[in-house]
């Protein structure tokens, strides 16, 4: 079968992994003050930043309707045998169930809840370019990878808390609590949301290392296939201090660093750092 590949641009993926794969992404809209903007597009995580920095209010991403979504899948459909959608998890967006809606005039279409973000929806998205090479089946492709979605673990660990508080996810207490005991939370994605699942004390650098190790060591349950460095803006100290901790902890055989896209920025803001594996 000639299978297509889909996705959200919430899938984080670099312009290098999208172009070796021949992933083709649909870019969500982001709001910034009155003006609308396509991810990845005609704006970037930098201009979220700039517009936030000099006083502008947070950002926010739409999902796609269904009638974008009908437009998109019909791009592909008399070029391929089937075609393959992955959206960002239903628990953060509408996407799934607007393309799941749209998929009804498309036979040839399966669409998949990645049940994550970022690239958390990455790994399933190029799971499902591994699979597609040799699928003769596509429902059995779309069961092996919604099965696949439960193997994903997606955390991040936050630098601050500006953009949860303006984003009314985090009390302005609870901020000036965490910023004074130097707390650094790590959220997770479990069961298709988000939540704080510990929170670590001191240096961002240093944070990040013990929170690597959490992650990564001693796991007799980790794939040391693929592990992805996720990251809003970090300094160099930061950044270098993960990839060190990824080299001692973990045993992957590909490491992909990637900056994480609109819809990570818009709600975590900068200094945000996740590490990104699969689950055997």
């Amino acid at each position: 079968m000639k299978i297509k590949i889909l996705s959200d641009s919430t899938c984080d993926l670099s312009k290098e992994l999208l172009e070796a794969n021949d992933i083709t992404l649909v870019p969500l809209t982001v709001v910034k003050g009155n003006e609308q903007f396509k991810d990845g597009v005609t704006i970037t995580p930098e201009d979220i930043f700039a517009h936030v920095a000099a006083g502008g209010e947070l950002c926010s991403t739409t999902a796609n309707n269904m009638g974008e979504y009908d437009e998109f899948f019909a791009r592909f459909e008399d070029d391929y045998d089937g075609i393959i959608h992955i959206n960002i998890g239903s628990g953060f967006s509408s996407c799934y169930q607007n393309a799941c809606l749209a998929a009804e005039d498309h036979p040839k279409v399966r669409v998949i809840d990645s049940m994550n973000l970022s690239t958390g929806q990455g790994l399933v998205v190029l799971e499902a370019c591994r699979l597609a090479k040799e699928a003769t089946d596509l429902d059995q492709l779309a069961d092996a990878l919604r099965a696949y979605t439960e193997r994903i673990e997606a955390s991040f660990v936050l630098d601050q808390l500006k953009y949860m508080v303006k984003g009314g996810r985090c009390s302005s207490a609870a901020a000036l609590g965490a910023n004074l005991l130097n707390l650094k939370p790590c959220i997770e994605v479990k069961n298709g949301k988000m939540s704080v699942v510990k929170k670590y004390r001191g240096n961002y650098a240093k944070c990040l290392i013990n929170y690597v190790k959490d992650r990564l060591a001693e796991r007799g349950d980790v794939d040391g296939n693929t592990l992805f460095i996720t990251y809003t803006t970090v300094n160099d100290e930061c950044y270098q201090a993960v990839t060190d901790a990824v080299a001692q902890y973990g045993n992957f055989q590909n490491i992909y660093h990637t900056v994480a896209g609109c819809t990570v920025s818009c709600h975590c803001g900068p200094g945000t750092l996740g590490v990104l594996f699969v689950r055997k």
